[in-house]
């Protein structure tokens, strides 16, 4: 990438993936967070077609959409997404083993062609650290 260009929409974040499959082994859920900014020419589009594509792999992974919703200007913070989204997996493992299959490497270009920039973000329970609602 030259200096200045804007980054790759879809770079993985080396310590974040290593740190992630490291607790693969973990049997407990875990909620992927995608935040997603479309490139202005198709790429709404183009996400539809992944969508359409990626459906069969997540209920073949166990997998679930918890939440797609357009997103408003923020109340705090500086950035802006078109789309937020929620998947829930059973397990780290089953998210892994879902991107690693030829299925999911066969579409995955439909996700990066879309996308101006994306984040995806794993997300663990947090118990206790806010009261439970209606306490």
């Amino acid at each position: 990438m030259s200096e200045g260009a804007a980054p790759e929409p879809e770079a993985i974040n080396q310590a974040g993936f290593e740190a992630f499959s490291s607790r693969a082994a973990e049997d407990a859920p875990v909620t992927m967070l995608n935040l997603l900014r479309f490139k202005p020419e198709g790429g709404r589009e183009r996400y539809e077609e992944y969508g359409a594509a990626v459906a069969p792999l997540l209920e073949r992974a166990g997998a679930r959409v918890a939440f797609l919703g357009e997103s408003a200007p923020a109340l705090l913070g500086k950035g802006g997404w078109d789309l937020v989204l929620l998947v829930e997996y059973p397990t780290r493992q089953a998210f892994l083993e879902m991107i690693g299959s030829p299925g999911y490497q066969a579409i995955g270009h439909l996700r990066t062609e879309a996308l101006e920039e994306g984040e995806l973000h794993p997300l663990s329970a947090a118990p206790g650290l806010l009261p439970a609602a209606g306490s």
